[in-house]
C-alpha cells in the first residue's frame, strides 16, 4: 500500500495536534518516510487545536514490517480513558524494535502500562505520573528534563514538542547532526541562519 518507510501517527479526538507538528513537518520533507494518521475508528477526528482530520488507517491496518517510527501525541484522552486498545500497537512495536515515541499524556499511557518501569523516561514532572498512574513503578529512572531518547523510548514534557521533534529527527536520521542542530536554533532561538538542505530542496520541487 505505502512505498516508503512508514511513521505512524495516532489521532484521536482532542489530541494535541501541535506536539508531534514539528517532526511531522520534517519527516514529510524527506523522500525517505511518509507520515501516516491512524485512528481507532474510520471517522473524522476533531483535534484539540479544532482540525477536522480524516485517518488514514485504523490501528488494524499498520503495516509493522515497514514501519520506522510510532509516534503518540498528548491529550486528554489518555487522563481519562485507559486507551486499552493501543496497547497491542505498542507491543507489536516493541517486540519489532520500532521506537515509539510519546509526549505530554502520551507518557502517561506508556506508564500505565508498564514501558517506564525500567527505562530512563521523562513526562509533565514525576507527580504527574504518580497521581494519575496506579501501577507506574518507574521512580528511579526519571529524569527531569524536557525529552529523553532512550531503549527505543522517546519521551517528552508537553512543553518540549521541539526537543520531542529533535529526538525523532535524530532517530531516523532525516538531517546530518550538524543540520539538526542548526534546524534547532532556529525555532528554539529564532536565529535565521537555516539553510534547507539541497536534498530537502530537490523533495519540495
Amino acid at each position: 500500500m505505502f512505498q516508503k518507510k512508514l511513521i505512524y501517527l495516532f489521532v484521536f479526538d482532542g489530541f494535541a495536534d501541535w506536539e508531534a507538528a514539528y517532526a511531522t513537518a520534517e519527516i514529510s520533507k524527506s523522500k525517505k518516510y511518509q507520515v501516516v494518521t491512524f485512528a481507532l475508528e474510520n471517522k473524522p477526528i476533531i483535534s484539540m487545536g479544532g482540525l477536522r482530520i480524516l485517518p488514514d488507517i485504523t490501528a488494524g491496518q499498520i503495516e509493522y514490517c515497514n514501519t520506522e517510527l510510532l509516534i503518540l501525541p498528548g491529550g486528554y484522552m489518555w487522563e481519562l480513558e485507559p486507551a486499552g486498545e493501543i496497547i497491542p500497537v505498542v507491543k507489536q512495536c516493541h517486540k519489532n524494535n520500532i521506537p515509539v515515541a510519546a509526549i505530554c499524556g502520551a507518557t502517561l499511557f506508556l506508564a500505565n502500562a508498564g514501558y517506564l518501569d525500567n527505562t530512563p523516561h521523562t513526562s509533565n514532572q514525576l507527580k504527574y505520573l504518580t497521581t494519575y498512574s496506579s501501577t507506574y513503578c518507574g521512580e528511579r529512572y526519571y529524569q527531569d528534563k524536557p525529552c529523553v531518547n532512550s531503549n527505543s523510548f522517546i519521551t517528552a514534557n508537553g512543553a518540549a514538542s521541539l526537543e520531542f521533534a529533535y529526538e525523532i529527527l535524530n532517530t531516523l536520521k532525516v538531517y546530518n547532526k550538524d543540520e539538526l542542530d542548526q534546524w534547532y536554533k532556529v525555532f528554539k532561538h529564532g536565529i535565521q541562519h537555516w539553510i534547507i538542505p539541497e536534498k530537502q530542496i530537490d523533495n519540495i520541487r
